[in-house]
């Protein structure tokens, strides 16, 4: 069984291997290793993911797509998911998601009561649709509060836009200044490696004459 672990995070400064350890120790215990991991830096809420698209290239018939959670995988409208979701099953690709126990029954070879598979893959693809329902639903609610947020703060002078995180940014620079190297900084940081370069770029930026 090849198993395929899609890693992801919204933004360069999230850090999107966060969830690799708990996959791999999931996987294990299932009696299996991951075979392949791609990890991105993307809005779930786009279907253009480079990572996700090779990944869906890269799979064949019966390969496991392993995701943290149904979230990680889409927080897509419902026209886009649908197509996604068509391309994960045109390729034969089974979804198993840590948020989704009935999901692990694909961690297991296909052997057994052929009506018994049918009908817990039947079970796990609904919930696998009312799950990335939610998760949009998520999304949607997400931003409309925020949006709320910054009228009522821009109505009382209040709204400052995108504040630095300062204590990131500290340390950061402390990890670099010590002679860590990118990806070595990015890990201890929790932070992408993309935030250390654009961190690292802004220091040298400020030091000059």
């Amino acid at each position: 069984m090849f198993i395929r672990a899609y890693l992801r995070a919204s933004t360069a400064e999230q850090n999107a291997t966060r969830a690799s350890d708990t996959l791999e120790r999931f996987a294990v215990e299932n009696g299996h290793t991951i075979a392949s991991k791609y990890i991105e830096n993307q809005s779930g809420t786009k279907s253009d993911r480079p990572e996700l698209i090779r990944l869906l290239k890269d799979a064949r018939k019966g390969d496991v797509l392993l995701i943290e959670s149904i979230d990680r995988l889409s927080r897509l409208p419902a026209d886009d998911w649908q197509k996604l979701k068509a391309a994960i099953d045109s390729k034969g690709l089974r979804i198993v998601a840590l948020d989704l126990p009935t999901s692990y029954q694909s961690m297991k070879d296909a052997n057994g009561d052929e009506f018994t598979g049918r009908m817990l893959a039947a079970i796990n693809s609904m919930l696998v649709e009312m799950m990335a329902a939610i998760a949009r639903k998520d999304y949607e609610q997400r931003r409309e509060r925020q949006a709320q947020g910054i009228e009522k703060a821009k109505a009382e002078g209040a709204y400052k836009g995108r504040q630095i995180d300062v204590d990131l940014h500290k340390r950061v620079s402390e990890l670099l200044g010590a002679g860590f190297g990118i990806r070595a900084t990015a890990r201890h940081a929790s932070c992408s490696t993309t935030t250390v370069l654009k961190i690292r770029n802004t220091g040298k930026a400020s030091t000059r004459p």
